[in-house]
């Protein structure tokens, strides 16, 4: 071998595998299914955790624990030295203003203002958080931070209505009958 020919040969994506084209492609005959069986048939599908009767790894193993992450609020937190180049003295910065302006840029339940930075412009906050240097920060040079309303609690009775309405059909047959109870 010459030292020209070393990458003689080698290619970036190694080809199509070429079935069912004769034996001499090496994947002839029955194409690489084997003999018989379900698998050689046509509509074959498997579970990918199958493991031919076998308890499975995913059922031999035990599990503890719990991850609460994927129901936790995601809260975006912006320093107020963020905020004093971006907007002019006197500005009014609002959630839907931080996402029109490409501040905030993935999806958010609340948004917190924390106190890193300096701040010199008198601006009004408003957000759903503050820590506490950053409420300090921004009433030190005039400005004002105000609390937008959280998200709304998990109702943890969903169907409480009917409850209610029954409550309340009740009272109104006990008004009727004027004897205070339902009439039964």
């Amino acid at each position: 071998m010459n030292i020209n020919q070393v990458n003689s040969g080698i290619q970036k994506n190694r080809g199509k595998k070429r079935i069912g084209r004769g034996t001499g492609s090496g994947h002839g005959k029955t194409s690489g299914r084997g003999h018989k069986g379900q698998g050689s048939r046509a509509g074959f599908s498997m579970h990918p955790l199958f493991e031919g009767g076998q308890m499975p790894l995913a059922r031999r193993v035990p599990k503890r624990g719990f991850n609460n992450k994927a129901f936790a609020e995601k809260v975006v937190a912006i320093n107020v030295g963020d905020l004093e180049p971006l907007f002019e003295n006197g500005a009014e910065i609002t959630p839907s203003v931080l996402v029109d302006r490409k501040i905030v840029k993935k999806t958010f339940d609340q948004i917190k203002i924390l106190g890193n930075g300096e701040l010199t412009k008198k601006l009004n906050v408003g957000a759903h958080l503050f820590s506490v240097t950053a409420r300090q920060k921004i009433e030190a040079v005039g400005g004002t931070a105000n609390l937008l309303p959280a998200k709304k609690a998990v109702v943890k009775n969903k169907m409480g209505w009917k409850d209610k309405e029954r409550d309340a059909r009740s009272k109104a047959d006990g008004a009727k009958s004027g004897t205070g109870k339902s009439g039964k």
